[in-house]
C-alpha cells in the first residue's frame, strides 16, 4: 500500500512506523514502531460467500467449500503467526462473516497479539455484529463498494448491495470501529471514481483504499476490462488530486493506492511537477523504506484451506500447508526457487524494468501481472511510466503522456 495522504499532505497515520520506519516522526499510536520484518497475513477462513462478484480473486462461490480450516485449526495458525511475528492478520473470505466463528478467531487473534483487522463486503455487517466484533478486539474494517449503485450492485451481482455494503458500513462507524472503504477500479467503474471519493465523505469514513485490478480467480477473466495504462494514470492522478482537494479543506481523509508499484514513481513525479524537489526527495525516501511491490516478502496469504500463497491474489501457486508444517517454517524455506527468487528479484527482472530509475521503489510492480503477461520477473503490463519518467537521467515529468 501507497498512502497518498501521507506522502503528499503529510498525514500521520498508525502504520507509519510499519510501512515507512517513520513511527517517531508521528503523532499517532503506531501498530509497531518498527520497520514491518514479517508479514501481513491475509487468511481467506472461507471461500463461501453471499455474492458474486465479477473481479473476486479467491473465486469465492454462495456455497460452503470443503476442507475449511477449523475452530481450532485456525486458532492452531493464529497461535503459529504470533509465534513467527506477524504483526496483522487480515480476515478475508469469500465473505468472512458468514462464519459464525469469525468473532472467537478475532478475539484470539487479539489476546495472542496479532492485529485483526476485517475485509467485508458490508451487507452482512448488522449493528449487533459490529458491536460483535469491536468488543472482540477488531481493529479495522475495509468494505468493499466498487461504484455507485447500479455499478456496483451489476459488479457484485446482487440489487441493492450497495445500500447494504453502505448500511453496514455505517453500524461499523456506530460501533465505533476504525472503517475504511475499499474500491477496486475498471473500465466499468472508472466514471464512478469521484462520486465513490464523495461517498466515504457523506457517511463520514476517512480512509479510502483505491485497488488496481490485479489477475487471480475470476479478476483474471475481466482482465480484458482492466483500464488502460494511459487510463490508469489518469486515474490516479485523480486520486492524488482529490486528495489534495479534500485536505485543503480541512477533510484528513486517508487515502491509499494498492496493487500498482508504478503509482510509486508516478508519485514521485507528481510530487516534484506540483509540491517541488524537496518535498519529491522525502516521498522517494519513504517509498525505498517502503520498499516496493510486498509480493512473498511483506504480504502472505492462507487460504480457507491452509494453503500458503505468495500474496493473497495469487491463489494458483502455494508454498504449502499450515496442516503439514508451520506457516513460519513455509515462509523462510529458501530452498524454494521462486519464493527466493522474488526476494532476490533486483537483478532478475527484465525488460524496461531492469534499468528504471524507480526500480528501487517499485521492485517490478505486480507479479501476478508479469506473470499473466509472460513470467514473474516479466515487466508489470500495468506500468504506465513514460520511458523518459523511466530512464536513468530522470528527465521525465508526470504530465507526460502514458507509457509507449
Amino acid at each position: 500500500m501507497i498512502s497518498v495522504s501521507k506522502l503528499l499532505c503529510g498525514l500521520d497515520a498508525e502504520s507509519d512506523g510499519l510501512r515507512y520506519d517513520a513511527a517517531d516522526e508521528s503523532s499517532e499510536d503506531q501498530i509497531t514502531e518498527d520497520k514491518q520484518r514479517r508479514p501481513v497475513v491475509v487468511w481467506n477462513l472461507t471461500k463461501q460467500c453471499n455474492l458474486y462478484c465479477s473481479h473476486c480473486y479467491a473465486a469465492a462461490d454462495t456455497e460452503t467449500a470443503p476442507g475449511e480450516l477449523s475452530t481450532a485449526e485456525g486458532k492452531a495458525l493464529l497461535d503459529d503467526l504470533a509465534e513467527f511475528g506477524v504483526p496483522v492478520v487480515l480476515f478475508s473470505g469469500g465473505e468472512p462473516l458468514v462464519r459464525d466463528d469469525l468473532e472467537e478467531l478475532v478475539a484470539y487473534a487479539s489476546d495472542a497479539g496479532v492485529r485483526p483487522v476485517l475485509s467485508t463486503n458490508g451487507t452482512l455487517l448488522t449493528e449487533e455484529r459490529a458491536e460483535a466484533l469491536k468488543d472482540a478486539g477488531l481493529r479495522y474494517a475495509g468494505v468493499s463498494v466498487d461504484g455507485l449503485p447500479e455499478r456496483n450492485d451489476a459488479f457484485r451481482g446482487q440489487d441493492g448491495a450497495f445500500d447494504a455494503a453502505v448500511r453496514g458500513i455505517e453500524h461499523s462507524l456506530d460501533a465505533g470501529l476504525k472503517t475504511g472503504l475499499r474500491y477496486t477500479i475498471t473500465e466499468a467503474n472508472a466514471p464512478d471514481l469521484p462520486g465513490v471519493v464523495d461517498l466515504l465523505h457523506d457517511v463520514g469514513v476517512d480512509r479510502f483504499c483505491f485497488y488496481h485490478l490485479d489477475y487471480g480467480g475470476r479478476g483474471a477473466a475481466i482482465s480484458d476490462a482492466d483500464l488502460s495504462p494511459a487510463d490508469t494514470r489518469e486515474a490516479v492522478r485523480a486520486v492524488c488530486d482529490l486528495t489534495r482537494e479534500y485536505h485543503a479543506q480541512g477533510e484528513e481523509i486517508e487515502t491509499l493506492l494498492v496493487g500498482n508499484y508504478a503509482d510509486a514513481g508516478f508519485l514521485v513525479e507528481y510530487a516534484r511537477e506540483e509540491l517541488g524537489d524537496a518535498r519529491a526527495d522525502r516521498v522517494h525516501s519513504y517509498l525505498e523504506a517502503n520498499g516496493g511491490d510486498p509480493t512473498g516478502e511483506r504480504i502472505a496469504d492462507v487460504d480457507y484451506q491452509g494453503n500458503v500463497h505468495l500474496t493473497q491474489f495469487w491463489q494458483g501457486y502455494s508454498l504449502g500447508n499450515v496442516r503439514d508444517r508451520p506457516f513460519g517454517e513455509l515462509w523462510t524455506d529458501d530452498h524454494n526457487p521462486l519464493l527466493a527468487g522474488l526476494r532476490d528479484r533486483a537483478d532478475r527482472l527484465t525488460g524496461r524494468c531492469a534499468d528504471c530509475r524507480y526500480r528501487s521503489v517499485c521492485r517490478g510492480g505486480s507479479r501476478l501481472r508479469a506473470l499473466a503477461a509472460g513470467g514473474p520477473f516479466d515487466p508489470d503490463p500495468k506500468c504506465y511510466l513514460t520511458e523518459r519518467e523511466r530512464r536513468p537521467d530522470g528527465a521525465g515529468s508526470a504530465g507526460d503522456a502514458a507509457a509507449d
